[in-house]
């Protein structure tokens, strides 16, 4: 613990110095000793801190969409020169510089939260064992260590013994049954927060190894939580709970607002950005307006759900401008109907019993034609006059030689001109 608090000794004052403002607005209302003027003093630490990482949570979810896109061809890199570590290294820094997207952008929130996590965590800790630290004098230890949420102490853990928790005017069952409950909250709220993202705002056009690593991390994140929340202090799980919580609202709104290109989530945004086209013929609000925009800007290369939102305005008679509004267009419609591919019909498949009986009746047909040809042709022979001058047995006929020669016509030749003679 030592070792801890001399590694976030430059974070645990400032962090405790803002509780202790916050304790106070909360204890004119709640009372000093109240837990309710604690908890709301550490919920409100979260939000100050959830809002200074605003900026770097933006670049959080840029480079998530960058390292989505660009999965197929890191994984060309590797499969290229798999055998060249240093030369795939290379080949990725300059795919990174070219796209401008930073691999550690996505866990920068995590870790900018770390010190304060850990600068919390000891500062309960401290008030669990009678210590004074940063802001906290005496007075307001005392009142600390008095402080109880439903029947737990802030300083209180899941692991306590009896007399430890005892020494704290609380009861080893209570302490249980809140941590329990904190720690199942924590968990499903970092669940949820996880399955939202992969089943509503992951571009499902690109099938790449990011996906199942995003997948295994929705099912290992909530156990990790679980199996650390046993050691957590009680005003630490409320710390880790409200920030899963604005976690999870904050991804609400960013899946609502700007989905990812190619998601379920753009399907259901460009529909209510159309159905509000319908109603009021212009596009309202400046985030519509640049969502656009931009799909007006990336011309063909549109994904199919971009395509369908530009063909649903053409059916309206409207297309979208560069500014991102929209105006009346006559030839919008027709484009619109035009663009409108059909799924060629195909032959319904018969079984193979009805094939085989097609095949049947079809030759036994040929067979009865082929038979009638047979006796037509016989029937001819017979009627034919029969010549009674017998042929020369020693002298073949001139038609036969003149057969036996490739080339020349069969039947009667005509007549060769009389200078050829």
């Amino acid at each position: 613990m030592d070792t801890i608090a001399s590694l976030f000794s430059f974070i645990t004052t400032p962090v405790s110095w803002v509780i202790v403002q916050f304790h106070k607005v909360y204890g004119a209302l709640f009372g000093d000793d109240s837990g309710w003027a604690w908890g709301l003093s550490i919920v409100s630490l979260v939000v100050l801190i959830r809002i200074c990482l605003i900026p770097l949570f933006v670049k959080q979810i840029k480079s998530t969409r960058n390292m989505q896109v660009l999965q197929p061809k890191m994984k060309a890199i590797q499969e290229r020169y798999k055998n060249d570590k240093q030369r795939q290294s290379e080949e990725m820094m300059k795919l990174y510089k070219e796209t401008g997207t930073n691999p550690l952008s996505s866990c920068l929130p995590i870790l900018a939260q770390s010190p304060f996590f850990f600068a919390l965590y000891h500062v309960l800790s401290s008030i669990a064992s009678g210590k004074k630290i940063g802001a906290i004098n005496q007075d307001l230890l005392d009142s600390a260590r008095q402080a109880h949420i439903f029947g737990a102490p802030l300083a209180a853990k899941f692991t306590d013994s009896v007399e430890k928790v005892t020494s704290l005017d609380a009861s080893l069952m209570d302490v249980r049954i809140v941590t329990a409950i904190m720690i199942v909250l924590m968990s499903a709220s970092q669940f949820f927060t996880q399955r939202q993202l992969m089943t509503k705002n992951v571009d499902l056009t690109v099938k790449t190894p990011y996906m199942q690593q995003q997948k295994m991390l929705m099912y290992i994140f909530p156990v990790i939580f679980a199996v650390m929340g046993i050691n957590f202090p009680v005003g630490v799980l409320v710390y880790w709970l409200t920030t899963n919580v604005w976690t999870m609202g904050q991804q609400m709104y960013v899946i609502n607002q700007n989905p990812t290109p190619g998601s379920k989530a753009q399907d259901a945004y460009l529909q209510r950005v159309l159905k509000s086209v319908t109603a009021h013929e212009q596009v309202r609000g400046r985030t519509r307006r640049n969502t656009v925009k931009a799909i007006v800007a990336k011309g063909p290369d549109r994904n199919d759900i971009e395509r369908k939102f530009i063909t649903g305005l053409g059916k309206l008679g409207l297309a979208a401008q560069e500014d991102g509004t929209v105006q009346k267009s006559e030839t919008a419609a027709a484009d619109a109907e035009g663009s409108q591919t059909h799924k060629r019909q195909q032959p319904k498949r018969q079984t193979k019993a009805k094939r085989q009986t097609t095949g049947a009746t079809a030759g036994g047909a040929k067979d009865t034609e082929s038979s009638d040809a047979d006796s037509k042709t016989s029937l001819e022979k017979q009627d034919a006059p029969q010549d009674d001058k017998p042929k020369s047995a020693g002298k073949p006929a001139s038609g036969s030689s003149r057969q036996a020669k490739s080339g020349q016509r069969k039947g009667p030749q005509r007549p060769k001109h009389p200078s050829k003679k």
